[in-house]
Order: C-alpha cells, then structure tokens, then sequence
C-alpha cells in the first residue's frame, strides 16, 4: 500500500459503483471521464489492488473495492450529517437506479416515490421498465422489482407482496363472441399476452400450463399493451386484475377458475441497502406493496392518488 485513500477518491468509487460506468458517474458529480479513470487508479495506488473489474454489464466492484465502498458510505453519511441533517434524516439524498415491471412500476412504485420525495426531495428515482429476471450482475441498479423468487447470489431476496392474473374480454367483444363458459371454450379463442419467444419469466409462462394451445392474437412485453388491445377487440387477455379493473368495459372471464397469484419481490445488493437513498427508496416501496394489497389482487381501490394513468388512457 502506497498512501492513504483520500476522501474525494472514496466518494467517486461510490458513485461508480451506483451506476456501473464512468461516463454516467462523471455527470452526476459534474467532473469528466478523465478525471474519475485517473483518481479511481489513484485509489487503487492507495490501496494497493484493482477496487473494480469490468463486467458485461459495467464496472463491478471487487471484495476490496466493496470494502471500500463501505468506508466511501459513511463518508457521504459524515457530509450529509453535516450539510443536511443525520442520515435517515431530512439530509437524504441521491440518485437511486430501480428497475420494476411495467404495471407495479405505474400503479405502486412511481406513487411511493413521489410521497417519499416529499419528505426527501434530495432523493432522485430513475425507474428502468422492465419484465425479467433478477440480474446476477447488478451494475448500475440499485434495485430491481421481479416477479417470482429470484435465484441471485450476493444479494438481498425480500418478498413484497402478491398480485392477479386473469382473463379479460371487453365487453364489445364478448356481445360479438359471446361469453365463454369454459376453459375448452376460451381455447377457441385468440390470447393477448407476452411474446413467448422472449418471455424471460418462468412465472409468467401461464398460459402454456392452464391454456396450451392458445392461440396468439397481439403480442408484446409491455402490459399496458395488453391492456389496451383487450379493450379494442384484439382477444382474451391475460391481465393483471389491479390493471385491468381501471377499465369498466373489461369484463373478467372465469374468474373461479383462472386467478393465478404472483409474487412480487425486491432485490439489492447489501451494500446497496446500506446507502441511507436506496435504503428509503426500498423501504417506501415495500410500505405501498403492503398498502396496496388488496389493490394488487383486484378486491379494492388503489389506495394512491393518482395511482398510475387515468382509465382513459
């Protein structure tokens, strides 16, 4: 080892770690590329070994970089005690990285963050929509919502809370077809779903199990797509209930016998949960994930304002 680590070294790994690159941790602190390279290997000088190893998915930090992520984390908790309050206080701030599905993204995360903001206005959420599986390499998320338990190595699993699927008609659609009093009946019929060739999550791969066969009619990996050719006559969709019930003229079919229940989950890092932003940004998810429960099943209102866009959309 060659010298002490400086303070302001230790804060610019934290902020590569955050984002998993350079180019993006270069913005956010207001210095160029060049300069995060160049004291990202003074660190490494100090310490006496590499503190990060490129990963497909961006810069990774190695056990000695995530010890000293640590020491960068209370190095920002000092300065926000200082500047803004205790952290866990007013003082909280930062930008935190989320992925989430379509759905829980509109309906659930977007209104927890906009209350936690309020408290918090120093925190910034960048929401990535996506429907996959929980990553092995987390650069550049601090937190990713998925649905079913994910397999994930060096990372936090917390279980959220469950929600519904079932199947919807529009109501022009059934005067058109009539109702279908059956499963075999259903099969008749087209389905508006995911893509099955680039569906990644195996919990979502219903309609293979309870209706094989089924033949697609509009397909795609955005749920408010699903939705919305449900309502135009484009089939049977297979919906969320929570998504499907901000649409009167969706009619639910069977329901007895099609309500398949899903779980979402929540998935950091240790050291994520640590940074006093991802920590509250994960907490008030997790709060209006339990709010929302009967929401998400399709048995109440939602218990936000302005929870997601409104029916006409």
């Amino acid at each position: 080892m060659e010298g002490t680590p400086q303070a302001d070294d230790l804060l610019i790994l934290r902020a590569v770690a955050q984002t998993g690159r350079f180019a993006t941790a270069a913005e956010e602190l207001g210095i160029n590329h060049t300069t995060v390279s160049r004291r990202i290997a003074t660190l490494e000088k100090a310490l006496g070994d590499h503190v990060l190893a490129r990963t497909p998915g961006g810069w990774e930090l190695t056990e000695l970089g995530t010890r000293a992520a640590e020491a960068a984390e209370a190095v920002a908790a000092a300065v926000a005690g200082l500047t803004g309050g205790p952290s866990g206080g007013p003082g909280i701030s930062g930008v935190v990285r989320l992925s989430a599905t379509d759905g829980m993204s509109a309906y659930v995360v977007s209104p927890a963050i906009a209350r936690l903001r309020r408290r918090h206005p120093g925190i910034r959420v960048e929401i990535v929509v996506a429907t996959r599986r929980a990553s092995q390499i987390r650069s550049g998320l601090d937190i990713e919502i998925v649905v079913g338990q994910p397999q994930v190595h060096r990372a936090r699993a917390i279980r959220l809370g469950d929600y519904r699927l079932g199947l919807f008609a529009s109501a022009g659609w059934i005067a058109e077809h009539g109702m279908p009093s059956s499963l075999g009946q259903v099969l008749e019929h087209p389905l508006v779903y995911f893509i099955d060739s680039m569906l990644q999550v195996d919990d979502l791969d219903t309609p293979r199990r309870i209706l094989p066969g089924m033949a697609d009619s509009i397909s795609s990996t955005n749920v408010f797509v699903h939705v919305a050719a449900t309502r135009a006559g484009g089939g049977i969709g297979l919906l969320p209930c929570f998504m499907a019930a901000q649409h009167p003229e969706l009619v639910r079919i069977l329901p007895g016998e099609v309500a398949e229940r899903l779980t979402y989950w929540l998935v950091a890092r240790p050291e994520s949960l640590r940074q006093p932003a991802v920590a509250a940004v994960a907490e008030a998810v997790r709060q209006a994930t339990a709010e929302a429960e009967g929401f998400l099943l399709g048995e109440a209102p939602s218990p936000f304002h302005a929870a997601g866009p409104p029916p006409s959309a």
